[in-house]
């Protein structure tokens, strides 16, 4: 394999593993600012207790995911230099401003109020303890902007000219209202909380399902983390829609890609199962639900949605002869891979939801295990749609402007990489194995709620 797509997998690897504690360091700040609201405000002394005790138990959560990404992060830094030099060269002008600022203004704001909460009990004032979590959820969410807008111009380059051969911000306000930015940044706050919710629903059912005196305190959460959950995945299910309409303006190669649409049509069909030949540009057998992808992205049984063959045309002309055409096959499923286990988190969540509302939830040893083995399904969402989202737009690094072969660093030689990609790849799994031992040991014998918080 070439330097290129070796250090394509290499991101890919990093990446992938650094997205499995983002999205949770989101939801579960989010989460947990809203229960000690909910802890500050009660006047019942019992619940105020036991409130406690969750949000000490769920922070223990929290607090292994966080460690987790910040370390899986730092490395991410270091790609742009070592292994992404011409892109770096060429987008430093602009890619840096959003980075910086997501130091400066984000992850310094988090780390610092983290710290603060966590040493804070019973030294601030139950509001103010209260306000640094929500700080803490701020910063995070901040921190997800700042990458997002990064990212958004990669992907709808926008407030830029090119000066000397290197890409120079000229509107930073048009970096900042980029459209792109807005779906991005929505289907992540809510995949975020989805994520979060399905963990907290998953470690609940376990909790009852142990039994004990703290399945009692357990039951009493069980509804309002489905209720979370739910939102969280409705929330991320309708951002999603909706940028996916708009990818038929910026992006339509993407869309066309993410459907195998070869051909352009009106109405366009909606293929729920394809064979993909991409070799002759078609799928050798197709099940399709006619208009309905059309429907999909017009709100109505008709519209023109360009086909690949044409989109391919069409940057030949605008860019040059060369491939366009990102991996169909791989976007093709990636896709149905993400919706799909979103549909089913619905499915889980509203069934669960609904049980609980009528009190029997906690008889249905059945559905607290579904629960509690439902667990990887946002983690394997959100990959995959992390994977939709780039791989979307290759052969670019940013959409228009530069290749993915023009991007990486041209003294790298494929022995470099190999030996980071296996060194990195088991540290990391290291690093996840000795994680997840430490949090499942904490859940399985953390203390009862008869036993005072620390």
């Amino acid at each position: 394999m070439s330097t290129a797509v070796l250090s394509q997998w290499q991101f890919a690897i990093t990446s992938t593993y650094h997205f499995l504690f983002v999205p949770l360091t989101l939801g579960l700040t989010f989460f947990l600012a809203l229960l000690e609201t909910c802890h500050v405000r009660t006047k019942d002394a019992q619940w105020k207790k036991e409130s406690r005790k969750l949000l000490q138990f769920f922070s223990t959560v929290f607090l292994i995911n966080f460690a987790m990404g910040v370390v899986t992060g730092i490395v991410q830094e270091f790609h742009f230099g070592m292994n992404w030099s011409e892109y770096a060269r060429f987008m430093g002008d602009i890619f840096g401003a959003p980075l910086a600022l997501e130091a400066l203004s984000a992850f310094f704001l988090e780390s610092t109020f983290l710290g603060i909460w966590i040493f804070g009990w019973d030294k601030l004032s139950p509001k103010l303890h209260c306000v640094t979590m929500w700080l803490v959820a701020i910063g995070g969410n901040l921190s997800a902007l700042w990458i997002i807008v990064a990212n958004s111009f990669m992907q709808h380059p926008t407030g830029y000219a090119i000066e000397g051969g290197r890409a120079v911000m000229t509107d930073f306000g048009a970096l900042l209202s980029n459209h792109y930015v807005i779906g991005e940044i929505t289907h992540t706050f809510f995949a975020g909380m989805s994520t979060a919710g399905v963990l907290l629903a998953a470690i609940t059912a376990y909790k009852i399902l142990q039994g004990g005196p703290a399945a009692d305190l357990f039951k009493k959460v069980i509804k309002d983390i489905l209720a979370f959950t739910l939102i969280g995945l409705l929330g991320v299910a309708g951002a999603g829609h909706m940028h996916a309409q708009y990818l038929k303006d910026v992006q339509p190669m993407k869309l066309a890609a993410m459907e195998a649409l070869w051909e352009t049509e009106d109405p366009a069909p909606f293929a729920a199962f394809a064979i993909i030949n991409e070799d002759k540009m078609q799928n050798d057998f197709e099940i399709t639900i006619p208009a309905m992808f059309s429907f999909m992205v017009y709100n109505k049984p008709a519209g023109e949605i360009k086909g690949i063959r044409d989109l391919q045309e069409e940057a030949v002309q605008m860019y040059g002869s060369d491939n366009y055409v990102p991996n169909v096959t791989a976007l093709f499923w990636a896709f149905r891979i993400m919706v799909g286990a979103g549909g089913l988190m619905i499915l889980i969540t509203g069934a669960a939801l609904l049980l609980a509302m009528r009190g029997k939830l906690a008889d249905k040893r059945c559905m607290l295990k579904v629960l509690l083995y439902s667990l990887p399904l946002p983690f394997i969402a959100n990959s995959v749609g992390w994977f939709v989202t780039e791989s979307g737009r290759q052969p670019w690094i940013v959409v228009g402007l530069q290749k993915t072969v023009d991007a990486v660093s041209p003294n790298l030689t494929t022995t470099d990489i190999w030996l980071t990609i296996i060194g990195f790849t088991l540290i990391y799994l290291v690093l996840i194995v000795f994680a997840l031992g430490v949090a499942i040991r904490f859940i399985k014998t953390s203390p009862s709620p008869e036993r005072s918080a620390a």
